[in-house]
């Protein structure tokens, strides 16, 4: 599985720590990890947690990423954003109980983060712990087991409910405020990363677009 590492401005200076506890749980288990930044409090290439949003839809619609790990300062916000775009179910996740069960239950491609609240002393600990519990079993496998058949009859059903609300991403895309998109498209690592794993033609004509590449 590729999983993305995606950071906002308020809390960049923490994505060096998240990024090696995460790779620290999700490489030992076979899975890659794609760390698409913020790279730092100083790094010029700055995301709003809507941007956030909008580079998790980019990389989960067209197949560059498998999950999403981000988050802000309450991870409120990222959640809210990421939860605006198609085929992108984010959860709000702040200890590992939440994500296994997010994992199990709701069988979603995203989490969000509180980075700020309530991430102290053994703040990384929690993050670590969080991480075995996402990944520790493949997602949708249900709890308690005798919910399994309904807890995966509403997962169908609340994608099937996305399919509806939502238009499709390069519509959303082409729509949006221009220089937002590609604010959200402009990391150091991301045409490198983007471009070599994603599954989906349309979208990557439709990024090269955003980016003045086409």
């Amino acid at each position: 599985m590729k999983i993305a590492l995606i950071n906002e401005n308020s809390q960049a200076a923490k994505n060096e720590l998240i990024c090696a506890t995460l790779k620290s749980v999700a490489e030992p288990m076979g899975h890659e990890v794609f760390n698409y930044g913020m790279y730092g409090a100083e790094d010029p290439n700055s995301l709003t947690y809507v941007q956030n949003g909008i580079l998790a839809a980019v990389l989960l619609n067209s197949g560059a990423a498998d999950y999403v790990i981000t988050g802000c300062g309450t991870g409120e916000g990222a959640m809210l954003a990421c939860n605006s775009f198609p085929r992108v179910l984010c959860g709000h996740i702040t200890s590992p109980l939440d994500a296994y069960l997010f994992s199990q239950v709701n069988d979603g491609n995203c989490i969000a983060l509180p980075f700020a609240e309530n991430f102290g002393w053994g703040g990384e600990l929690n993050l670590q712990y969080i991480f075995e519990k996402l990944f520790c079993a493949p997602g949708g496998g249900g709890y308690p087991k005798e919910r399994v058949e309904p807890e995966q009859r509403n997962k169908k059903i609340l994608d099937q409910v996305k399919e509806v609300t939502h238009t499709d991403l390069e519509t959303i895309l082409r729509n949006l405020d221009r220089d937002l998109v590609k604010g959200a498209l402009s990391g150091e690592k991301f045409k490198e990363y983007f471009f070599a794993n994603c599954k989906c033609d349309r979208l990557a004509q439709c990024v090269k677009e955003i980016l003045g590449e086409a």
